[in-house]
């Protein structure tokens, strides 16, 4: 089947980009090898200027680029601009840093001389969702690069557009063929992930995709990173600051219409300042306004398909069957594309579809719990373990409870975020390996112990 963009504002099709056929895909595994075996001789520093120069593309192209990610996934148009931009960030970080992070490491040995080496591991297969059609490929590729790797993009099916536009992106920086994208079916995925010119396989996707992709890859013996769904805590403590917790959660829940694996889903606030936070994150749920994708005023645009908010709808509709209340939003819209308000249920508890599962789209889950003990064992009762947000004053208090979260990342007093900086990537059903950061550059190089005597 061809890789269809239909416009999530009013399901309207886009357009059409046919699959790659067999013969195509095979040639596209042998360009990216052989690019892989050139790449990986360059020096650093010509590494470095490439990713700054793809980092200046991303940069002139951030409108552009955001209207197309209006038009086949419905991110509202600031986002998208604020998207391209940061994958020029990550590109121009890890031009500044990773050479030295990939400098060969002594170590004290008998030997005249002895040390750790970082070479790259070659061509990477990388299974991408939709949600974030550039920064999701950027944010591992932009360190798997600088290591000398190459990369085959599988794109979702319903971005084709965005994943030729990397492929453009490319070329008009003057680079070679280092990301060329694979537009085929899920079950042709294997056969890729045996092929032995691939060296490793990145997924971000669902937690059934990202089992799947695991048992292929541990079956041939592939280094694979799994970057899967979350189902995160925000924690609201009674010495919080409740107007700035409540304009920070609304837009994290709400962030790119409600579809982000990091955003807060399930809320468990200290019961002496339930409802008065519980009526100002309402407000401040309401007042993103839900529009066009493209205006530059919206704040919330419609869900990226039709199946993603029909499911959305009957989880809320089941966690109110068994109790939860709607405070705001909940209600199905009529009319063309694929819109859902942003809602809040309160009264949520364990076995609710809203509370328990992964909610991909603009609904918050709410508990009241009667300490942080209490919150951060219901946080921890969930099979996910992608990332945690709490709000306190006390921060040496924060930090302490931070160790005891069973996740990847724990923000206090902030939203949950990837950041160049720092190491992303989760525990449990949301995972395993690292993206960003140091780490992230190591998850796709052959750390090599070299001994002279």
């Amino acid at each position: 089947m061809p890789f269809v963009a239909i416009n999530p504002e009013n399901g309207q099709r886009l357009g059409e980009l046919p699959n790659h056929s067999a013969g195509e895909v095979q040639a596209r595994i042998t360009a990216a090898h052989a690019a892989s075996r050139a790449w990986r001789q360059a020096p650093l520093a010509e590494r470095a200027d490439t990713l700054r120069a793809i980092a200046d593309r991303l940069d002139a192209q951030a409108e552009p680029l955001a209207r197309l990610m209006a038009d086949e996934m419905g991110k509202p148009f600031t986002q998208g601009v604020g998207e391209a931009k940061k994958c020029a960030w990550a590109c121009r970080y890890y031009a500044e840093h990773a050479p030295g992070w990939l400098a060969a490491e002594p170590a004290q040995t008998e030997a005249i001389r002895s040390y750790t080496r970082r070479d790259a591991l070659g061509v990477i297969l990388a299974i991408m969702p939709w949600n974030f059609p550039f920064w999701q490929v950027f944010r591992f590729a932009s360190a798997a690069l600088m290591a000398g790797n190459t990369a085959l993009i599988k794109h979702a099916p319903n971005t084709p557009h965005c994943g030729e536009a990397i492929e453009t992106l490319l070329r008009e920086a003057g680079a070679p063929p280092l990301l060329l994208n694979l537009r085929v079916e899920v079950d042709e995925v294997g056969a890729i992930i045996a092929d032995d010119r691939v060296a490793a396989v990145t997924l971000t996707g669902s937690t059934a995709a990202g089992q799947a992709v695991g048992a292929l890859a541990a079956r041939h013996l592939k280094r694979a990173v799994l970057e899967l769904g979350g189902s995160d805590p925000c924690i609201i403590l009674a010495d919080a600051d409740l107007d700035r917790a409540a304009t920070v959660a609304a837009a994290s829940r709400l962030l790119n219409n409600g579809q982000s694996c990091i955003a807060a889903k399930r809320f468990l606030v200290e019961r002496a300042v339930a409802e008065e936070f519980t009526e100002r994150f309402a407000a401040a749920m309401a007042s993103h306004t839900q529009g066009p994708p493209r205006s530059p005023d919206t704040k919330l645009g419609p869900m990226a398909r039709l199946d993603l908010r029909d499911a959305i709808h009957r989880q809320v509709l089941s966690s109110v069957a068994e109790g939860a209340v709607v405070r705001l939003g909940g209600q199905l819209p009529e009319g063309p594309g694929f819109w859902y308000p942003a809602t809040l249920l309160t009264h949520c508890q364990d076995g609710m579809p809203a509370w328990d599962e992964e909610t991909f789209g603009p609904v918050a889950a709410l508990r009241v719990v009667d300490s942080a003990e209490e919150a951060v064992e219901l946080a921890n009762r969930s099979p996910y373990g992608l990332g945690a947000a709490l709000w306190t004053a006390d921060r040496a208090r924060a930090e302490a409870l931070a160790g005891r979260l069973e996740c990847g990342a724990v923000f206090v007093n902030e939203l949950v975020k990837s950041d160049p900086r720092l190491p992303f990537g989760g525990v449990k059903r949301s995972g395993y390996g690292r993206e960003l950061g140091q780490l992230g550059l190591y998850e796709f190089v052959n750390h090599k112990g070299v001994w002279v005597s």
